[in-house]
């Protein structure tokens, strides 16, 4: 894994290095004589090349310099602005020259992204840790979105379910009030008719002279309104009795019932609560 980094940094180093020694021999070469610029040259590169050196010794046993550092970054600086007044004063091809002039500082960016990368390098086993926990975690976010998503369904079914069955209810009160009101208006359309008075008349005379029926009609008094269906037929139950019941059906047996276990004996027991409730309850008293 350190080849990603490393490598890079080796390459820009030695190019930079040529480069540098180059320019310097080509450049001062013209005014002095050529040894005399290959050990100008030769210096920048060993000054630049030795700082880097004892850097990397340093940061194998774990430790920093800051003042190694500086003079490196002064022996990158240094080389980077001879190729910068080399670029500037050539006759021929001064943008190329000035293009290659950041070589030297590039590397030493390399070097310390290479540091940075051995100081926070891990082993494969913490890294193997660290995927194991991140999996953990994805799994138990994937198991409480099913289980979220599984209870919201559930809610949504039983309150189309109670929904549908009140409007069934409204539908056939509804059907019977038209009905009952048609057979009042009928009757009493029946009753305030002279034809029916006097047929009726006609018919008990015979039985009991002198008598006129009174045909009263039926009472229809006030009916006992239908209780409106409950979402939950036990709300009357507060949450902290709901839970002290929860909690006495799961300590009934040893060991402690399940969440499954419970619910049977709770609903079996004549009580009643919605599943949202019941849950909440149980991880209440389960914690």
């Amino acid at each position: 894994m350190n080849a990603k980094t490393v490598l890079p940094a080796v390459a820009m180093t030695a190019v930079s290095m040529v480069l540098t020694l180059a320019v310097v021999v080509m450049w001062l070469g013209t005014a002095v004589p050529w040894p005399v610029a290959l050990v100008v040259g030769l210096g920048i590169d060993g000054g630049w090349l030795a700082t880097l050196a004892y850097e990397r010794r340093l940061a194998a046993q774990g430790d920093h310099s800051h003042a190694v550092t500086g003079v490196g970054w002064s022996f990158g600086l240094v080389a980077t602005g001879v190729l910068v007044a080399h670029a500037l004063t050539a006759e021929e091809s001064a943008g190329a020259w000035l293009a290659v002039a950041w070589l030297p500082v590039a590397a030493k960016a390399l070097w310390l992204v290479h540091g940075l990368w051995e100081r926070t390098a891990l082993t494969p086993a913490a890294l193997g840790a660290i995927r194991g926990i991140q999996q953990e975690a994805r799994d138990e976010a994937a198991v409480a979105r099913a289980r979220l998503r599984a209870e919201a369904v559930t809610e949504e079914t039983r309150l189309t379910a109670v929904t549908t069955a009140g409007a069934r209810v409204a539908r056939v009160q509804a059907k019977t009030a038209q009905t009952l009101s048609q057979a009042w208006s009928t009757l009493e359309t029946a009753r305030d008719g002279e034809d029916t008075g006097r047929a009726l008349t006609c018919v008990t005379d015979r039985v009991t002279p002198g008598v006129t029926p009174q045909w009263e009609l039926p009472v229809w008094g006030p009916t006992e309104p239908v209780a409106p269906l409950s979402l939950d037929a036990a709300s009357a139950l507060s949450d902290e009795a709901l839970a002290a019941l929860v909690d006495q059906i799961r300590h009934s047996e040893v060991p402690a019932l399940s969440y499954r276990e419970m619910a049977k004996r709770f609903r079996a027991a004549g009580h009643s609560a919605s599943e949202v409730r019941l849950r909440a309850a149980w991880n209440r008293v389960a914690v």
